[in-house]
């Protein structure tokens, strides 16, 4: 199969080199474009692409002719899939009553402690039989083909018993088998200590270990571990336990670190290789430093800082202390209920002061990178899968986040096959 698309506006993020790591600091302010441009694709790769004007006209028949699919692009741009390298998309029912509570002022903390926040996911998850939840998870997976995201990492967490914790990572990898979607997946076991376990943190801990971790390594259902390093919730000396636990089994750490707190986790996150620290709504020069001279990659999630009305992470500064940064939904029922990355790039925007180039970059070559798919996902270059989408009639890249509530997207191309 492929497909030529030609005539096309404006090719964003086309790269003749593709980056082989990712972007820091100032290199986020540069978005390559071709004017004019066309792209071939074959099988699930990109082959080419070039300017209309720059390309000899024999070339372009041949290529037009040999193509199983001609698209004229013109009036429309052509960008690369989104990669949101945060998600909980595995998840029943639905939270809106807490949303609720929030509104008449309750905080995060004071609803987790009611049993409402995760442990309310946890009880509805835990009711849900694994074919229902793959049919709730695929509604969301679709909506988030149609928003233009190609590349997902998905975590678990809502389970925290070993028959939960495996349920939903079977479900994850599913959503990947039954979805053009390339689906990363996370072992989240601690993401809350269950009611359980009340008064004994510690206790939870050792069967994330001893029983948990093992049955999910089993299975091979998990390409990372994280943890939610937050006061009431779980220590850096846990953290510590289960990164060095899981390192048995080939799992890389990610971090939710810095939510609501300095709680550690950025140190942590980075003194065992990290791909990523999430969140960072309270990270500062300390944690910058530390950021700094490591491969770990600080991921915002503005969703959620917007959801709950919180302060925004210092993303300025972050770029200004040389920082690779990835956007990311963290679309869950509790504290982001949206996988739209165009709203969170526009949230990056307005919220943090960050410039349309630094925002696409975070949300396709640096959110490639932050879940281990940096070489086949995250910008357009000769070899990378064939996963981007074409825009309806736009003026420019920058209308995409300005214009954040409308649909801007005509076409879809996954893995080199049109997927509506």
């Amino acid at each position: 199969m492929s497909i030529f698309i030609k005539n096309i506006k404006k090719l964003v993020n086309a790269r003749q080199q593709s980056p082989a790591s990712p972007l820091r600091g100032k290199e986020m302010e540069t978005l390559p474009c071709l004017d004019g441009a066309w792209l071939l694709t074959e099988g699930d790769r990109i082959k080419a692409f070039g300017t209309m004007d720059g390309t000899a006209p024999e070339t372009m028949s041949a290529m037009e002719d040999s193509a199983d699919e001609v698209i004229d692009a013109s009036g429309r741009m052509v960008f690369p899939s989104y990669c949101d390298s945060h998600t909980h998309l595995v998840y029943a029912g639905s939270r809106e009553m807490e949303f609720m509570d929030k509104l008449r002022g309750l905080s995060y903390q004071e609803i987790a402690r009611r049993g409402g926040g995760i442990l309310n996911s946890v009880e509805l998850l835990h009711n849900t039989p694994e074919d229902e939840l793959l049919r709730q998870t695929l509604e969301r997976a679709r909506e988030i083909i149609s928003l233009g995201t190609g590349a997902v990492e998905i975590k678990s967490g809502y389970g925290l018993t070993v028959e939960d914790e495996v349920k939903m990572l079977r479900v994850a990898r599913r959503v990947g088998e039954e979805t053009p979607l390339r689906v990363r997946t996370t072992f989240l076991g601690a993401h809350a200590v269950p009611a359980r376990y009340k008064g004994d943190r510690k206790g939870y801990v050792d069967e994330i270990i001893r029983d948990i971790m093992p049955a999910v390594a089993a299975e091979g259902l998990a390409d990372y571990v994280d943890i939610f390093v937050e006061e009431g919730f779980f220590t850096v000396e846990d953290a510590a336990r289960i990164f060095e636990a899981a390192a048995r089994y080939g799992m890389q750490p990610k971090v939710h670190a810095n939510q609501m707190s300095c709680s550690g986790g950025v140190q942590v996150g980075v003194k065992y290789g990290a791909a990523s620290v999430d969140h960072m709504e309270f990270a500062g020069d300390e944690e910058f430093r530390v950021l700094r001279d490591s491969g770990t990659i600080a991921t915002l999630l503005p969703g959620a800082t917007f959801f709950l009305d919180m302060d925004y992470p210092r993303a300025k500064d972050m770029l200004a202390a040389d920082l690779p940064l990835a956007i990311a939904t963290n679309y869950n029922p509790g504290s982001c209920p949206s996988g739209d990355m165009k709203f969170m790039m526009a949230l990056a925007m307005i919220k943090m002061r960050l410039t349309p180039e630094t925002v696409l970059n975070a949300a396709t070559v640096n959110g490639a990178f932050a879940m281990g798919v940096g070489g086949d996902y995250g910008c357009i270059a000769v070899g990378k899968k064939a996963s981007v989408f074409i825009t309806r009639r736009i003026p420019s890249y920058e209308f995409v986040p300005y214009s954040f509530t409308s649909q801007l997207i005509e076409n879809i191309i996954l893995n080199g096959k049109k997927y509506n």
